[in-house]
């Protein structure tokens, strides 16, 4: 499997952190997604941190209340996913009331990541949504006897500011983010906060 990197240089006087998201395609995903800080770190001025990732899905939940930007999505669950294998999961209560996936199967439409949510999923308790090289990128709300379809469209954007991995990014907000291509042979990049505090790559 391909693995990517991303070189991040804070060459800027600020102290904050690289984070790097993506960003949903029109009309592939349910209403009210949200991207999520799929990798965060500190970054001091002066130095630069490296995030390596795979194209490896997984299906993801988080007990996170109302989804909403400004909260953290930190996953409870993680289960392995594939668009063209695995690629159809449940959500539900087992007897003892707690949330949980159940039942993965193959069942899905090919190329999709398809999330079925019982009718016994309490509404505005969870939220559902899938992942990539194991953290969460996309999320919704969870509801019952929703169904949430996911189609995967790999891409990349790099944002400097006060982020941790997992935090709800309100996409219409952001300004400053750089989408980082990758194609063919082209594997690794790299980012630059320069002292003007713009993001360059290269």
């Amino acid at each position: 499997m391909t693995s990517y990197s991303l070189t991040c240089v804070n060459n800027s006087q600020l102290s904050g952190s690289f984070a790097v998201f993506q960003k949903a395609p029109p009309m592939t995903i349910p209403g009210n997604v949200f991207s999520l800080a799929w990798f965060a770190r500190p970054t001091a001025p002066k130095s630069k941190v490296t995030f390596t990732w795979n194209l490896e899905y997984s299906f993801v939940w988080s007990e996170t209340g109302l989804l909403q930007p400004g909260i953290n999505f930190s996953a409870s669950q993680t289960m392995p996913a594939d668009p063209n294998g695995q690629n159809l999961i449940q959500l539900t209560q087992d007897n003892y009331g707690a949330t949980t996936f159940a039942n993965p199967n193959a069942s899905g439409a090919i190329g999709s990541l398809t999330i079925q949510q019982l009718p016994n999923v309490a509404p505005n308790r969870t939220s559902v949504g899938v992942g990539m090289s194991g953290s969460g990128t996309f999320a919704v709300q969870a509801a019952p006897n929703m169904t949430a379809v996911f189609t995967p469209h790999p891409n990349y954007w790099v944002i400097f500011g006060n982020f941790v991995t997992g935090d709800v990014i309100d996409i219409e907000d952001v300004t400053n983010a750089v989408e980082v291509t990758y194609g063919g042979a082209l594997t690794t990049r790299s980012a630059t906060l320069g002292i003007d505090n713009l993001i360059t790559v290269s």
